[in-house]
């Protein structure tokens, strides 16, 4: 169930899957369970953590031009609109809104301002 719950906070920005994987160390820590708190928290450290920052750049890309909001903010509506396949339905739709306005700002914001 942890581990379903990890790849639906893994979209999120900045935390990500700590806030699953660095609780769930430190209260295997605190009720005794030492060896699987340290197991826990060191994967999370070197495994986890590592992962995510390595290959998030890859299989996103590294010149995606979209905020790691605004791609959060559109997996969630993705998912909310069409289902699990809007999990990368979403962010497509938003990344192609924000090409189509960034070239409408390029051709036509000249010949508004002119007339």
């Amino acid at each position: 169930m942890w581990g379903a719950v990890i790849i639906f906070t893994a979209i999120l920005p900045v935390v990500g899957c700590s806030i699953i994987w660095a609780p769930a160390g430190v209260i295997m820590l605190i009720t005794g369970h030492f060896w699987k708190g340290v197991i826990i928290l060191a994967i999370g450290v070197f495994v986890i953590s590592m992962v995510d920052h390595f290959l998030r750049p890859i299989l996103i890309g590294k010149n995606v031009q979209m905020h790691p909001l605004m791609v959060f903010l559109s997996t969630f509506g993705g998912l909310s609109s069409f289902g699990f396949s809007g999990f990368i339905i979403g962010p497509i739709i938003a990344s192609l809104l924000l090409a189509i306005w960034a070239m409408y700002e390029e051709f036509y914001l000249g010949t508004l301002s002119s007339e």
